[in-house]
């Protein structure tokens, strides 16, 4: 767990670890894959999937509010090639003010 809070304290402080296991348990084992953990900002297809599962399904975001929320948040990581998935739904949160929902 402490892996994951030390990459989100490269973007934000003050991290909230009650989230991050939250987070950590929501993935399960995708964060097992090398692939799996990490996300694909390039990649529409799979920001939709962001999009449409976790944002959607956990934090109660529309697909606009999501949409707005992914475009900040793959801006900030902007220059992480390898952008863990853990941390970036992290940062979702946060940018979204949805953070107390995976309290």
């Amino acid at each position: 767990m402490s892996d994951y809070s030390e990459d989100i304290t490269k973007y934000t402080s003050g991290v909230n670890d009650a989230a991050v296991k939250t987070i950590v348990s929501y993935c399960g084992i995708a964060l097992q894959g090398a692939d799996s953990s990490l996300v694909a900002s390039s990649d529409p297809s799979e920001l939709a999937t962001v999009r449409d599962g976790f944002a959607a399904k956990k934090l109660g975001l529309s697909a606009e509010e999501a949409d707005a929320g992914i475009a900040k948040v793959v801006e900030k990581m902007k220059d992480d090639r390898s952008k863990h998935r853990v941390t970036f739904y992290y940062l979702l949160a946060e940018e979204t003010g949805t953070l107390d929902k995976l309290i």
